[in-house]
């Protein structure tokens, strides 16, 4: 379990993120997302890496298809969206330092 702050804990067994005291809708493919940028915070993962922890070399995607994951997993976390920032021309990374702490 991984609790950011009283009001966003992420559950790796449950696989469940609650949101202010809910559960988040959020989808299996957006939860593993979650949890592989949250193993390391701060480590910056490209897209061909987040697909390989996704599904290997199982399935031919394209991979546009995690930026599309990661629009719908920020739209769930809803005021805590800011926590995946996208590292341009490199991939993402999940961060608990909002955007105005850039000093």
């Amino acid at each position: 379990m991984l609790c950011i702050n009283p009001e966003f804990i992420i559950d790796f067994n449950r696989y469940e993120v609650i949101i202010q005291g809910k559960r988040a809708d959020i989808t299996l493919t957006e939860f593993k997302i979650l949890q592989l940028l949250t193993k390391r915070p701060g480590w910056v993962y490209n897209r061909s890496q987040i697909l390989d922890h996704l599904w290997g070399n199982d399935k031919v995607v394209i991979e546009r298809t995690v930026d599309v994951h990661i629009r719908n997993l920020r739209e769930k976390l809803g005021s805590y969206a800011y926590m995946v920032k996208n590292i341009r021309g490199v991939g993402y990374q999940f961060s608990t330092e909002s955007e105005d702490n850039s000093g």
